[in-house]
């Protein structure tokens, strides 16, 4: 099946009308899980969509929200960013190349007894640091430096 298509079908079983719009937003965020922000999604559906607004793009990531078919990432405090996988995640934000990593968590807090009663609606895992590749290209960068001294 392909992504609009899938798409669509999220929505039908939200009982959310497909509309081209959140189809196509849908889509991409299905198709490039890259985490990301409003205005990156503007400039994605731009072209298809030539007379579209921001507030469009807002509006649908609400109702998105509101149906829980996309998550959002509040991991980076200057900007916020979507993601369609809705299942329990950890993501990763490298503070030098500020890309946002997936990666497997399952926090099991049955044993914690601060929230024996308490009823968990959400878990977000949020891990920041410097990324594999930007600690490679640092090393990469001072070693040459190094050299030319």
């Amino acid at each position: 099946m392909n992504a609009p298509e899938k798409a669509r079908r999220l929505l039908e079983a939200k009982a959310v009308r497909p509309s081209a719009i959140r189809v196509s937003l849908l889509a991409h965020l299905l198709t490039h899980p890259v985490h990301p922000t409003a205005d990156q999604l503007y400039q994605a559906l731009l072209p298809e969509f030539p007379t579209l607004s921001k507030t469009s793009v807002y509006n649908t990531l609400d109702k998105l929200l509101q149906v829980q078919l996309v998550r959002l990432i509040t991991i980076d405090e200057k900007e916020t960013r979507y993601d369609a996988d809705t299942a329990v995640h950890g993501h990763f934000f490298c503070k030098h190349c500020r890309n946002i990593t997936d990666f497997a968590a399952n926090p099991d807090y049955s044993g914690c007894k601060e929230l024996s009663g308490h009823q968990i609606t959400d878990s977000n895992v949020y891990l920041t640091g410097i990324c594999k590749a930007c600690l490679q290209n640092n090393n990469n960068k001072k070693q040459r430096e190094e050299k030319a001294v």
